[in-house]
């Protein structure tokens, strides 16, 4: 059999080949692993709320007891129709039995495996990959495409519509975890019921951590030279009670992904491109992140990750002094951004 593509499971599972028994559901993403199996099992039977129709099996039991899938494929239904066997994840290897189910004949029954992020040279994946009667289908994070599209759907639906710039906004705040996704969009169905669009002050309100964006914007105007940002910031996270040490870890953090990312810019790859890669980034942070690729380089990222080391060792060491120590830091890296 020919590999299925990533881009292509969709497409294959709207028009699944009747001639294919097994379905391998595998890679990193575990929710849409998850999403994928559930409605491909219950899409096989005619009820899938009758135990006798959908079998859910562990996969550890399928690894205790080979033959049990056997047993399982060959049986007919009581009452008669398709039968579907969902069989979750494990680590042990469910490969031998899987085989012996291959090379015998499926008695109107779907098999449904959520395998895991399983390399290339797994057992399973290779055998579900080189069967005639198998598809090996890989699941990965979602991509601005995808998203869009889960998104739209929803919205669809929930009865709702949604603004260009909300649209915009919701699509780079997901993405990573289908499950993950869904959770985030149902508690953003949820804070607009009752309403007939969503908007950006929506998609801030719920996709956004207040606390996180205000520890990001000290650390953002820190890195930027924006010594007003600095202060307004420092002093808001200072009164709602924000450690200084937990704040110079934020900034270390920052300088460790602008230097890993700023040796890439320096091996030849534009900054656009390696903006690309950086999928996690709230999406208000990208020009400021950007912005901070084009202003410091890796020479000067490394002067500044040891400083930061340097000042929260003494925060835990003068910790009466560490608001002082975090202020001075954090001073002398907008310093440094300005020249």
């Amino acid at each position: 059999m020919v590999a299925v593509k990533a881009g292509d499971v969709e497409g294959v599972l709207r028009r699944p080949n009747p001639q294919i028994g097994v379905f391998l559901f595998y890679g990193p993403d575990m929710g849409l692993i998850n999403e994928r199996a559930r409605a491909l099992a219950e899409r096989s039977v005619d009820d899938s709320a009758d135990p006798f129709q959908l079998i859910r099996i562990d996969g550890d039991d399928i690894a205790s007891d080979p033959g049990r899938l056997a047993d399982e494929a060959g049986t007919m239904g009581l009452f008669g129709g398709k039968r579907a066997l969902w069989i979750k994840s494990t680590s042990r290897n469910i490969a031998p039995a899987v085989d012996a189910v291959l090379k015998g004949e499926l008695q109107d029954t779907v098999i449904v495996i959520e395998g895991g992020d399983l390399q290339k040279s797994s057992p399973l994946r290779t055998l579900c990959e080189r069967s005639q009667k198998a598809l090996a289908l890989p699941c990965y994070a979602d991509t601005g495409r995808d998203l869009g599209t889960v998104v739209d759907d929803t919205l669809k639906n929930n009865g709702l519509s949604i603004s260009r710039d909300a649209r915009t906004a919701l699509i780079a705040s997901l993405g990573g975890d289908r499950l993950a996704t869904r959770g985030e969009l149902s508690k953003l169905m949820l804070y607009a019921h009752g309403q007939r669009e969503i908007t950006l002050e929506d998609v801030d309100a719920i996709m956004s951590d207040v606390s996180s964006l205000a520890m990001d914007a000290v650390v953002d105007a820190a890195f930027g030279g924006e010594g007003t940002g600095l202060e307004t910031g420092s002093r808001r996270l200072a009164a709602e009670g924000v450690h200084a040490s937990v704040v110079l870890g934020a900034a270390l953090r920052h300088a460790f992904m602008l230097l890993t990312a700023r040796l890439t810019v320096e091996e030849g790859r534009p900054i656009p491109t390696v903006m690309e890669t950086m999928r996690s980034l709230h999406f208000r942070r990208k020009p400021l992140v950007e912005r901070d690729l084009q202003k410091w380089t890796s020479e000067r990222l490394k002067l500044a990750i040891t400083l930061l080391q340097t000042s929260l060792l003494e925060t835990r060491r003068m910790s009466h002094l560490a608001d002082t120590i975090a202020a001075k830091t954090l001073l002398d890296i907008a310093r440094s951004a300005r020249r």
